[in-house]
C-alpha cells in the first residue's frame, strides 16, 4: 500500500489548524517528502513518523511556504544519525536555491546531499517511477507523478487447470517467460496478466494550465492545490493560483479517479465546507484534507 500523510495543508499563511504545506508519500523503503513547508520538523513528531526515514525530498519551488523548514528538517536529521544519501529535486534554480541556503545557514557535512533539477521521468526503479512538469506560477515550479508500475500476476484460476505446482518455475512466468511441464508447453501471456500502473500526482501551486492535465492523466489519486474559491478567481490568477472549482476541472478534463484538494487559504479557514463544494460540483470524487491526516491507495 501506498501512504499520504499530509503534515500540512494551509497556503502561505498558516493557521493555527494548518501548517504549511508538506506531504509525505510511503512506498516500501520509500519515504517521499513533497515539500517543506515551515515547521515540517514538528509535523513528523506530531504524527509519529521519523524523519531519518525520508529518501528524497521534491521541491515544487523556491517559495517560503513550501521550502522554509527545509534547513531545519536537515539540520535535525543530521543531529540525529541520518546515514544514506539524500536526493532533493526540484525545477530549475533549485541548485542555486540550496547553495543560498548552505551559505545562509551553514553547509551539511554529516551526510551526503545531491540536488539535482528535474523534469520529464527523472527516476525510475522496477517497481516505481517519478516524472515532472513545469507549472505556470511565476517562479521556476514542478508538479510531480508517482506512477507504481503494474506487475505481472499468475491467473490463479487458469493455473489450477494445468496441474502446474506451487514452485520455483511460476517464477518464470512473473518474469513474461513461457515454461515447460510435464512435457507441455505453457505460454506466460496465457496464464497471467497484468496489473494497471497505479499513479498519484501532485499539484502543488500553479495557475491553470494544460501541462498540469497532461501530466495528471489518468491518475488514481490527484493531490491539487485550491487556494481560492470561486469568488476569488482573479486574484488567484494573479497570484498564480487555482481555484477549488479549477482544481475539479483538472480532475475531470484529466480523467483522474479521485482528487483531494489541500493548500487552503487561512481567508477560507471558516468556510472549507463551501471550498469543497465548489470542487464537488465539477468533479464528485472530491475530498478535503486536513493537517495529520493520512490516507492509504
Amino acid at each position: 500500500m501506498i501512504k499520504l500523510a499530509f503534515l500540512g495543508t494551509s497556503d502561505s499563511i498558516p493557521s493555527a489548524k494548518r501548517n504549511h504545506t508538506a506531504i509525505l508519500l510511503t512506498y516500501g523503503g520509500e519515504n517521499i517528502l513533497i515539500d517543506c513547508g515551515e515547521g515540517t520538523q514538528r509535523q513528523f513528531r506530531k504524527i509519529g513518523l521519523n524523519p531519518c526515514k525520508i529518501t528524497r525530498i521534491l521541491l515544487t519551488h523556491k517559495h517560503a511556504d513550501h521550502s522554509l523548514g527545509l534547513i531545519g528538517l536537515l539540520k535535525t536529521i543530521a543531529l540525529s544519525g541520518y546515514n544514506k544519501e539524500l536526493f532533493i529535486c526540484g525545477p530549475k534554480g533549485t541548485r542555486e536555491f540550496m547553495e543560498n541556503i548552505f551559505r545562509a545557514f551553514g553547509r551539511i557535512d554529516e551526510y551526503k546531499i545531491s540536488v539535482e533539477e528535474v523534469g520529464g521521468k527523472f527516476f525510475e526503479t522496477d517497481d516505481f517511477y517519478l516524472e515532472a512538469e513545469k507549472m505556470t506560477h511565476g517562479v521556476p515550479c514542478n508538479a510531480y507523478s508517482f506512477v507504481k508500475k503494474g506487475q505481472i500476476r499468475i491467473d490463479r484460476e487458469k493455473l489450477k487447470k494445468t496441474k502446474i505446482p506451487n514452485s520455483p518455475i511460476l517464477g518464470k512466468l512473473k518474469e513474461g517467460k513461457d515454461i515447460v511441464y510435464g512435457g507441455k508447453k505453457y505460454l506466460a501471456k496465457n496464464l497471467t496478466y497484468k496489473e494497471d500502473d497505479l499513479k498519484i500526482s501532485f499539484v502543488l501551486d500553479t495557475s491553470i494550465n494544460n501541462q498540469a492535465i497532461k501530466l495528471v492523466k489518468n491518475s488514481d489519486l490527484l493531490v491539487c492545490e485550491a487556494s481560492y474559491s470561486s469568488e476569488w478567481e482573479d486574484k488567484a490568477k494573479e497570484f498564480h493560483h487555482l481555484t477549488s472549482k479549477q482544481a475539479g476541472e483538472i480532475a475531470k478534463k484529466s480523467n483522474s479517479k479521485k482528487l483531494i484538494i489541500t493548500h487552503i487559504s487561512q481567508r477560507h479557514e471558516r468556510e472549507t465546507d463551501k471550498i469543497l463544494a465548489e470542487a464537488k460540483k465539477v468533479f464528485k470524487n472530491t475530498v478535503l484534507v486536513n493537517d495529520l491526516d493520512v490516507v492509504g491507495v
